[in-house]
């Protein structure tokens, strides 16, 4: 007699489905403080940003599995990523972390302490192991041993709130002569942890300080030599300020000015975000997602930033308006910054940069034509 029986898995009893893979846990520190002194308000909408900010910084392609508060689970199933490639993440991310602090950080208008006030920064989990992927609904959930040892670490006894912490899983799976060449900016420490039910647990860590020497100063003059990372187009309007200024602020006239942008779209989504966010839909397919960060008006000049994503080659990069009133007209500089660690990537270095350059040059003739005939329509 035949018998029938469901949900039992396809595998052999006892049979092993995990696979190796990188887990990779980049932790807001200060994140509990920030919430309790601040209240929900605001301090949701700025840790929302923040966080995307982290998934943004994804240079490495790694998957979300998911996002716990104040921490998001990153993994990548495979061999391990090279050092130089994981510096570099972990590079990218605080960068484009403490960017976006830096600036918003001088902004009058929120609500709430000084963000420098609260200390928040990050602190960044590595581990290197075998992990189990299993669906649930429509969510993927990671088990092993090596899932729970990566959330373990995070609580630790480094003296300290931003570094990055590699276990001995990932450590031996590169040479040490690497290690310690792509650590030079920093100083590798020895750590040591035990935890119930996994015993004791050897790490390297470093501090993630010295990098802030490396952090966009919106207040510097944002010279090349200081920030190498920065592309700039300077020229004279022939229209008042007030008027570039909104049409720099019109998200809907974005398609009229910005190379190659189709449409651009409010994100309704983000109605109680800071700034204003909204879609470009590229000619070519694709879509970049703008942020209007920050508009400040000085007796000197008056400053607009904005903020891109969804941007691979360049993740988290910042367009700079400065407007100076001069002879009736305008001289914009349009700046161009990116915190991208690049790791002798060719494609990058040569094509990404010069397609930028033209995208930027060819954005500022079409924003000062559109400027000047408006001004023009006006005074007919």
């Amino acid at each position: 007699m035949e018998s029938t029986v469901t949900n039992i898995s396809l595998a052999p009893q006892g049979a092993d489905d995990s696979q190796p893979a990188l887990l990779f846990i980049p932790d807001i520190s200060g994140f509990t403080r920030f919430m309790h002194e601040n209240g929900v308000q605001y301090s949701r909408n700025l840790i929302a940003d923040l966080l995307e900010i982290i998934i943004e910084a994804n240079i490495l392609n790694m998957e979300v599995c998911e996002i716990q508060g104040d921490a998001i689970l990153f993994y990548k199933l495979g061999d391990p990523p090279a050092i130089e490639q994981l510096v570099s993440q972990c590079k990218q991310i605080f960068l484009d972390f403490q960017n976006y602090l830096r600036i918003m950080d001088r902004d009058d208008h929120l609500s709430g302490p000084k963000l420098s006030d609260n200390k928040l920064t990050l602190k960044i989990v590595v581990h290197y192991g075998r992990i189990s992927v299993t669906q649930i609904r429509d969510h993927i959930k990671l088990m092993g041993t090596d899932v729970i040892l990566a959330h373990r670490l995070l609580k630790n006894s480094i003296e300290g709130s931003e570094y990055v912490l590699l276990t001995e899983g990932y450590l031996n799976t590169q040479k040490p002569e690497a290690i310690e060449r792509n650590f030079e900016w920093s100083q590798l420490k020895d750590g040591m942890n035990s935890y119930e039910h996994v015993g004791d647990i050897r790490y390297k860590y470093a501090f993630l300080t010295p990098l802030r020497l490396l952090v966009t100063d919106p207040e510097a003059d944002h010279t090349h030599k200081k920030y190498p990372n920065t592309f700039s187009v300077t020229d004279h309007i022939n229209a008042p300020v007030d008027l570039v200024l909104r049409v720099i602020q019109n998200y809907r006239l974005k398609p009229k000015w910005m190379h190659r942008v189709k449409n651009a779209h409010f994100d309704t989504k983000k109605v109680n975000r800071i700034g204003t966010n909204y879609f470009c839909e590229m000619e070519k397919g694709g879509t970049i997602e703008l942020q209007m960060l920050q508009s400040r008006i000085t007796e000197e000049k008056i400053e607009v930033i904005e903020k891109m994503a969804n941007f691979k080659m360049f993740p988290n990069s910042l367009i700079f308006y400065f407007l100076y009133e001069e002879d009736g007209g305008t001289n914009l500089t349009l700046e161009f910054h990116y915190s991208r660690v690049s790791v002798g990537d060719y494609f990058y270095d040569n094509f990404g940069r010069k397609q930028i350059k033209g995208f930027m040059k060819v954005s500022f003739l079409r924003l000062k034509a559109l400027c000047e005939k408006l001004h023009r329509n006006r005074l007919a």
